[in-house]
């Protein structure tokens, strides 16, 4: 049995062309991409790399992928990213490594963005076998939680071995569980979007572009939004 996480990843960094700015997503599949994408530098390809992440920085100045700061691109040619969950309108949830902020910042900077997952990842509707993350800042926590209970929310702050955890960004995520899933999606993200305290959300709405599903027979499925 193959590895679908590998078979996409891999897959997905033939989209990067010579010169390209790349946005480089955060995860387990995207790994593989950075693999891929350092086998292809040591190749002769050119490209600068859009970090999502300390961890995604780490890996790509040890296997040699030259990097960008966003205050050194006005815009990204193309970003690979992953997904927790993704459904057939290419509408997502993402935030598990904890990396929504800036994962959302450089996608909505890109003028196109590969999505990466296996199988397991494909949904009918979102939040049905993921929880949405919200990164909140510190502040704003109790606000912040009784108004997504209100909203129907079961509410959970993400812990990493029995600490709090914090993003990046020094902020923490709650982790939101609907019972029946996200019936609209976009009409939640509005709603999110005017919480004070609330950095951002995990639904990634009408950012992707290009989705690219490993199985584990070892086929590889690209699929185009319409």
């Amino acid at each position: 049995m193959q590895n679908p996480k590998e078979i996409a990843g891999r897959r997905a960094a033939e989209f990067v062309e010579h010169g390209m700015t790349v946005g480089l997503g955060t995860g387990s599949t995207v790994h593989f991409t950075l693999v891929r994408l350092a086998e292809r530098v040591k190749e002769g390809l050119a490209l600068r790399g859009v970090p999502t992440s300390i961890d995604t920085e780490r890996k790509a100045r040890e296997w040699g992928i030259p990097l960008a700061t966003l205050d050194e691109v006005a815009a990204i040619d193309l970003t690979i990213d992953g997904a927790d969950e993704i459904d057939r309108e290419f509408q997502m949830i993402k935030g598990g490594g904890g990396a929504l902020l800036r994962e959302k910042v450089v996608a909505a900077l890109s003028r196109r963005e590969v999505i990466v997952v296996g199988e397991d990842k494909l949904v009918t509707r979102l939040g049905t076998t993921f929880a949405l993350p919200i990164e909140v800042v510190p502040f704003a926590r109790g606000p912040v939680e009784r108004r997504l209970c209100a909203l129907g929310a079961e509410v959970v702050v993400r812990a990493r071995e029995g600490r709090t955890y914090t993003t990046d960004n020094g902020n923490l995520i709650l982790d939101c569980r609907f019972a029946a899933g996200i019936a609209n999606a976009r009409a939640l993200e509005r709603e999110l979007a005017g919480v004070p305290g609330i950095v951002e959300s995990g639904l990634f709405i009408d950012l992707a572009h290009v989705l690219v599903v490993g199985k584990q027979d070892g086929t590889c499925e690209v699929r185009h939004k319409a």
